[in-house]
């Protein structure tokens, strides 16, 4: 009555027995337990409670009349929280209770805050397990892509190592195209004369050399064979400015190799440079075998180029009158005059790029009247 005068719920169990199963139906947050009971004594319950894994904590306040040291000695090991003699002050009583219901009360956060923690922690350890598998995932692209990109262009091999179908991708289409062909001037004759070891030599170089430059404005390597190297513009990945790309591409390969044959050429070793540029439609996809497919494009276009860079001399660039009207004011051009190239009907207007046209310097506006402002 007191206890309920106080605020606190109190559900009562008559004998020992029935104290076990009330507990364990009810989970109390403190017991009050007398020793002298019927069927179970309070001991007997006490170590019972205690091997209960849900109620281990639960604090238990043995009250009885047994005031004896062993009593009281025993109560404690057996699992006690504390341990109260009748008669008692019901103050006192209410005060031990506070005291363990606090108790009580941080253990239950603690266990609460540990449960948290360990669900924290199994979310963090699959967020890890994830992002562990992701990164393998990536990894393995980037593995794949690596050796793809040895045998195909590095657009192609994207392409085909982040598509879930990659053939679909590849699969021929239609597009309007910019293509790049440059080789040697004098390279059979150099190959001829030279043991293989120091022609790979000059090869290393040469592809080296250029190479950084089609990965630097995004060219697709079509083929290379020897000294001859076709790149194209526009596919497979659509850019905005074909014509353009690969004429500033050329002015520095032109540069890059004016440098590359001054080096040769102090080696004994006589080899030109001479590039053939043209824009048109070509129909692209994989040609080959099963056992060997190459990414090419088919169309006039691409034998346009061939044969202006076959008429180049060296260190000139060629092109088409389809791509001079696209890059007009991006280079200074000469008319190259029209030829008659091999396979070709009709004679083809060809021009020669210079070199890059410089750009007006851009000024700020500096209004005709301004006042200068101090802080």
């Amino acid at each position: 009555m007191r206890l309920n005068a106080k605020g606190y719920e109190v559900v009562t169990a008559v004998d020992g027995m029935d104290a076990l199963a009330r507990t364990r139906e009810l989970e109390p947050d403190l017991i009050l337990l007398d020793v002298m009971m019927p069927k179970l004594d309070g001991i007997s319950v006490l170590k019972e409670l205690k091997q209960d894994e849900r109620l281990r904590y639960t604090p238990i306040i043995l009250v009885t009349a047994r005031a004896d040291t062993s009593d009281v000695v025993n109560g404690l090991e057996a699992g006690g929280d504390d341990y109260i003699t009748k008669p008692f002050e019901q103050a006192a009583l209410v005060a031990r209770i506070r005291s363990l219901l606090r108790i009580k009360e941080l253990h239950d956060k603690v266990q609460s805050q540990a449960a948290q923690l360990k669900e924290q922690t199994e979310q963090l350890s699959n967020w890890n397990r994830l992002l562990e598998e992701r990164v393998a995932t990536q990894l393995g692209e980037i593995e794949r892509i690596g050796r793809l990109q040895r045998f195909l262009a590095p657009q192609v091999a994207h392409m085909i190592a982040s598509s879930e179908t990659p053939d679909s991708m590849l699969a021929s289409h239609r597009r309007e195209i910019t293509v790049l062909f440059c080789d040697l001037r004098g390279f059979t004759a150099f190959a001829e004369t030279t043991e293989p070891e120091e022609v790979m030599t000059v090869l290393r170089e040469y592809h080296t050399a250029l190479g950084a430059l089609i990965e630097k404005f995004g060219g697709t390597l079509e083929h290379f064979a020897g000294d001859s190297i076709l790149v194209l513009f526009n596919d497979p990945l659509p850019c905005d400015d074909p014509c353009q790309r690969a004429v500033r591409m050329a002015v520095e390969m032109r540069d890059e190799m004016a440098a590359l044959s001054g080096k040769w050429r102090q080696l004994g070793h006589e080899l030109g440079f001479g590039i053939g540029i043209s824009h048109g439609y070509a129909t692209l996809g994989c040609i080959g075998f099963a056992g060997r497919l190459q990414y090419s494009a088919t169309g006039s276009v691409a034998n346009l180029a061939c044969r202006l860079c076959a008429e180049a001399h060296d260190g000139q660039i060629l092109i088409d009158a389809k791509v001079h009207g696209v890059t007009d004011g991006l280079v200074t051009v000469e008319s190259a005059g029209d030829l008659t190239l091999k396979g070709f009907r009709w004679p083809v207007s060809a021009f020669s790029v210079g070199g890059l046209v410089a750009q007006p310097a851009l000024r700020a506006h500096i209004p005709a009247k301004w006042t200068p402002v101090r802080r």
